[in-house]
């Protein structure tokens, strides 16, 4: 079948539609920015159309010629006015979805139980979920809850509590039932979902084989980890409010993506039927423990396709771009370094592209932890999302506080800042042979807005010139540390 994946930069969709292409499906990918999509590994095996399902004309261009569409676009963390957007969205899709004729719109969600008062983001969903039924084009609703896989928000939260508290104070919905899922469990129905009866229009609980609470989930996870016995004590005064700002301080996690996440940890989320695996015949699915030891298995080789931090709501039109050729958006401050290493050029953009994460920013770097630590104190990501992958980065990455924003491999990285500021940021290094060894063009640039943005700048001038000094100096003497020797 010919199909069509909404979300394909996103944590699912990026994980989809390898398996959609293994089944033999030819796939066209929707994105608002298709450059994110430019080094992904199966890139060249798809159509890749720009579009938003806030915008009706690029949906009917994105769904022209389309059987199936898979609709994972979810606002999470995406502010005040998320289920609004959603539930736009999901109307627009749904009418471009029936003009185009479809046979069927595949949608994930979350489970919801019956008669009880649920979170704002689990009640979005089921809003979504409402909307794509009510439609012309049959549609299959698979309501999930904790996803168990490497990079996911749910798997990361788990596993950084369960890895740094060794005692935990917690909340009362530690104590809630959840039936976790492997996330290789997940795109499996999701891909086989495409082939149920036309007549079938109607939403399914999916799950794993094991049915456990939060405080269970922690004690197994620490079991086959490895890390010992961890210790719970459930308070009765911790709200979701602080639970994720809790859950913030301590994970990778930021409270805007934590609280959705606690919240829906307050409802009991265990399959109230088995349909879908009778109509697929597939009741095959990995237990908890598997799915954690295969997750742990994930990172260890540095084998993690997508992550949690893979989506993001992206940057206005209007915003401007440091490539400006002149600038047009008001103010422009910039820091500009020129270092020069007796390194070649491909070991200064080994250290380059390996920079962030574990191996920091090569200079101070407690301020950098301070600086992460503020961020996430007002509600920001902070230092803590890390990296993707160890050595490689992609358009789209996110790294640390920052956002990839442009990579030209062995020349160019571009990153955009998504930390709280009042304004734009990027840093831009750029690496070039210069005879015997090459040299490093590193710009920190920041696009005020108001008098806050022009008074953060010069407050902070002097600290950012020492650290961006120190940085552009010692990651060329990092390269040249690194630099293979001459034979003799």
């Amino acid at each position: 079948m010919r199909v069509l994946v909404t979300g394909a930069t996103g944590y699912i969709g990026g994980r989809l539609v390898p398996e959609l292409l293994d089944s033999g499906h030819t796939v066209r990918c929707m994105a608002r920015s298709v450059d994110k999509l430019r080094d992904l590994p199966w890139r060249g095996e798809v159509e890749a159309v720009q579009g938003d399902v806030l915008d009706p004309d690029s949906l009917d261009d994105a769904l022209e010629g389309i059987d199936v569409a898979y609709y994972l676009v979810h606002a999470m963390g995406g502010g005040t006015r998320f289920a609004e957007r959603d539930a736009r969205g999901a109307r627009a899709f749904a009418a471009a979805a029936e003009r185009a004729g479809l046979s069927r719109i595949v949608f994930l969600g979350g489970h919801s139980p019956e008669g009880e008062r649920v979170s704002p983001h689990l009640a979005s969903r089921e809003e979504v979920a409402g909307i794509l039924l009510g439609s012309a084009v049959p549609t299959a609703v698979l309501r999930a809850a904790v996803i168990i896989g490497s990079g996911s928000a749910s798997f990361e939260m788990l596993r950084y509590l369960t890895e740094r508290l060794p005692v935990m104070t917690t909340p009362r919905w530690v104590r809630t039932r959840v039936q976790p899922i492997a996330v290789r469990d997940v795109l499996r129905l999701l891909v086989k979902a495409a082939d149920l009866p036309r007549e079938v229009n109607r939403g399914f609980d999916v799950g794993g084989p094991d049915i456990l609470t939060y405080a269970q989930m922690v004690r197994r996870f620490a079991r086959v980890a490895g890390v010992g016995r961890r210790l719970i004590i459930p308070l009765p005064v911790l709200t979701p409010g602080l639970s994720s700002l809790w859950v913030g301080l301590v994970t990778p996690v930021p409270g805007t993506i934590a609280r959705p996440l606690v919240e829906s940890l307050r409802s009991e989320a265990v399959c109230r039927d088995t349909d879908l695996a009778d109509m697929l015949g597939d009741h095959e699915r990995l237990g908890f423990d598997g799915a954690v030891r295969l997750a742990l298995r994930r990172i260890r080789e540095a084998q993690v396709p997508t992550r949690w931090s893979s989506a993001a709501w992206p940057s206005a039109p209007s915003d401007p771009l440091p490539t400006d050729p002149e600038w047009s958006g008001g103010s422009l401050y910039i820091d500009e370094r020129r270092v020069r290493t007796r390194a070649g050029a491909p070991a200064l953009w080994r250290v380059v592209e390996g920079m962030g994460g574990d191996r920091g920013w090569y200079a101070w770097p407690l301020a950098w932890a301070a600086r992460g630590f503020v961020d996430r104190a007002v509600g920001g990501v902070g230092l803590r999302r890390g990296r993707r992958d160890p050595t490689r980065l992609r358009v789209g990455d996110a790294l640390d506080f920052w956002r990839v924003e442009e990579v030209e491999r062995g020349a160019l990285l571009r990153l955009r800042a998504e930390m709280r500021l009042p304004g734009l940021a990027w840093l831009q290094l750029i690496t070039e042979d210069d005879g015997d060894g090459s040299v490093l063009h590193q710009r920190a640039l920041f696009h005020p807005r108001g008098l806050a943005g022009h008074l953060y700048w010069w407050c902070l001038l002097p600290a950012h010139r020492i650290v961006f000094h120190r940085m552009a100096a010692n990651i060329a003497a990092q390269a040249e540390q690194e630099e293979p020797a001459a034979p003799v």
